[in-house]
């Protein structure tokens, strides 16, 4: 049996009026669809740790904190099949932080070279995001939860 890849997935909520999530594009790849920040644990990375570090390296924003863990998704890659366990942490930013950027990843991960255009939605979302990543949102405020067509 294959070990599941660990992961890590962050809704980072910056408070305003109308509550916002961080959410990112990836230039190029529109095919990739919105997606909020998310990716690999590193070998001995605490969770913590790795949610913050792919913040950092997805969206360059390096001011998010972690407020607490949301959900534990065991799920295969949509693309791959390969087995999968995602945790799923809500993060704050500052209210202050820009409404949208674009952000050029460096360094030697797996996305190193990619541009990704990042902006703050409203919540609750309009559209579901790529993969079901918007799943969990209603764990934080049950009015965050993304409607669709089908759950109407």
């Amino acid at each position: 049996m294959t070990r599941p890849r660990i992961r890590v997935a962050a809704y980072v909520i910056r408070n305003r009026a109308v509550p916002e999530v961080l959410v990112s594009d990836h230039i190029g790849m529109p095919e990739a669809g919105t997606q909020v920040p998310a990716g690999g644990v590193k070998s001995g990375e605490e969770l913590e740790e790795g949610v913050l570090r792919e913040v950092a390296e997805a969206t360059g924003l390096l001011t998010a904190a972690v407020v607490r863990q949301i959900a534990v998704e065991s799920k295969p890659h949509p693309d791959t099949g390969q087995p999968r366990r995602t945790t799923f942490f809500f993060l704050q930013a500052s209210a202050e932080t820009c409404d949208a950027w674009k952000h050029h990843v460096k360094g030697d991960g797996e996305d190193t070279g990619l541009t990704f255009a990042c902006r703050f939605l409203p919540l609750p979302l309009e559209q579901p995001l790529a993969d079901g990543q918007d799943a969990w949102l209603g764990h934080i405020d049950s009015r965050w939860t993304t409607v669709t067509v089908d759950s109407q």
